[in-house]
């Protein structure tokens, strides 16, 4: 009985106890504003080898740091915190490019010729202004259509 009670005694203790998050520094958080934010930061991976070996599909992997991109647009857009925007993505130094605003971690593109290919990804704000970028270069290699 005295065990129990101890037991019982010593999970109500560190139920009561609060717990808190363990971080080297403080961590940002999207409920409230951050003050002298950190320069956004991009990381560009090369592309996965497996999908451009096997099927000439090439997924190019990033990430970013004090930076969330999020499908939101236009001057008010620029005052949110912690910052956000989108990317902006072209190939082969085309004079076009298109926006991705999904935030899913890769760039996926499929139907390049094969050959040598360049694909620079870019952090805009939401107006659409560049903060930085990071190019790849890869070659797609010949497939044999047969084989799909």
């Amino acid at each position: 009985m005295t065990v129990i009670a101890l037991a019982t005694a010593g999970l109500l203790f560190a139920a009561s106890t609060p717990v808190y998050a363990q971080t080297p520094y403080p961590a940002a958080t999207q409920f409230l504003p951050i003050k002298d934010e950190p320069a956004p930061q991009l990381f560009v991976d090369q592309p996965l080898p497996g999908p451009l070996a096997s099927r000439a599909v090439v997924i190019i992997p990033y990430r970013t740091e004090n930076f969330r991109i999020l499908p939101i647009f236009g001057a008010s857009a620029s005052d949110v915190s912690p910052r956000a925007g989108h990317l902006h993505v072209s190939t082969d130094g085309l004079p076009w490019r298109w926006a991705d605003a999904g935030g899913t971690g890769a760039v996926v593109l499929t139907g390049l010729p094969p050959g040598e290919h360049k694909v620079l990804i870019e952090i805009a704000t939401p107006e659409h202004e560049v903060l930085g970028g990071k190019a790849v270069k890869f070659t797609v290699p010949a497939i044999d259509s047969a084989h799909h």
